[in-house]
C-alpha cells in the first residue's frame, strides 16, 4: 500500500520540527529546507520503514554568489515502495562549505559528492576518500562556481612519456 506523500510530510515535521526550516512547493514537488545539521537523521529516519526511501538520486549544488549563505546544496532522495520523491535542500556559508557525507548510508553518494567537491568545493565531513574526480589534483580553483574566472590559466601538467 502507497503511502501519501502529505503524511511522509506531517511525519517529518512533527519528528524534526526544529530542523525543518520550510516546506514549499514548486512545479508540483515539495521542497524540504533543512538545518544542515539534521540532514543524517533526516536521511536515515526516511530510509527506514515504513517510508523506504532507499535511493539517493542525486545530489548537487547550486552557488547564490554574493549572498551570506552562497550555497545551497540539493538532495533527492525517492522511495521504491511508495513511488514518491523528496527533495531537501539546505544553505551553507561560504566561509564554512562544509556538510556531513551521505556515503554510510547510500554508496552512490561517494561519486556524487567527490563531483561537488571537485566544481563547488564543498567539503564532506566523513566522506572516505574526498579527492576531485573530474579535474587534475593540481587545477586552481573550482570551474562551477560563479565567480571562476573564464580566463584563468591553469599550470600545466606533464605529459606522461
Amino acid at each position: 500500500m502507497a503511502m501519501e506523500k502529505e503524511r511522509i510530510l506531517e511525519d517529518l515535521k512533527q519528528t524534526f520540527d526544529d530542523s525543518i526550516k520550510s516546506v514549499t512547493v514548486q512545479f508540483g514537488d515539495e521542497i524540504i529546507l533543512i538545518d544542515k545539521g539534521a540532514l543524517l537523521d533526516i536521511v536515515k529516519f526516511l530510509k527506514e520503514e515504513p517510508y523506504t526511501f532507499t535511493m539517493l538520486l542525486d545530489l548537487t549544488c547550486v552557488d547564490y554568489v554574493g549572498e551570506e549563505e552562497r550555497f545551497e546544496m540539493v538532495y533527492h532522495l525517492f522511495s521504491l515502495n511508495h513511488k514518491v520523491r523528496l527533495r531537501f535542500k539546505m544553505r551553507l556559508q561560504e566561509s564554512v562549505p562544509t556538510v556531513d557525507s551521505l556515503t554510510a548510508i547510500f554508496k552512490n553518494a561517494n561519486w556524487l559528492e567527490r563531483e561537488v567537491y571537485d566544481m563547488f568545493g564543498i567539503r564532506f565531513n566523513g566522506h572516505p576518500y574526498l579527492r576531485r574526480l573530474f579535474m587534475y589534483e593540481s587545477f586552481e580553483g573550482h570551474p562551477l562556481r560563479k565567480d571562476y574566472p573564464l580566463r584563468k590559466q591553469q599550470p600545466r601538467i606533464r605529459l606522461r612519456k
